[in-house]
């Protein structure tokens, strides 16, 4: 098992999952955060850190492409191990379902 972050951090990125993580598994794409699942050890400590409600467990159905996608991007971005500026816009995203449909096909890419 592994958590993966969803499209619940896009515009989001709150980063409070960055500083609980003890093997500084996060990678920062513009718009979201993702977990190298490779990295993941499991423990679990991010999920309940996110306010957007963002990380899950792979277990979960459905998270198929998610998984995927935090892979791959994971291999692509920068590894981030320290909380960084969250987007001033944050709140008013904090919720907002679908949010992938609103931006690029690459997460973490502007629209």
């Amino acid at each position: 098992m592994t958590y993966v972050v969803t499209d619940a951090c896009i515009r989001c990125k709150y980063m409070d999952c960055v500083e609980v993580c003890p093997v500084d598994c996060f990678y920062e794409g513009e718009n979201m955060l993702v977990i190298n699942p490779n990295e993941c050890i499991d423990c679990g400590v991010c999920e309940p850190e996110c306010p957007a409600e963002a990380i899950l467990p792979d277990t979960e159905n459905g998270l198929e492409k998610w998984l995927e996608l935090n892979k791959t991007y994971s291999e692509e971005w920068p590894n981030v191990t320290q909380k960084g500026d969250v987007p001033a816009d944050a709140d008013a995203w904090k919720g907002v379902e679908g949010k992938i449909e609103h931006f690029s096909a690459e997460p973490g890419s502007g629209s």
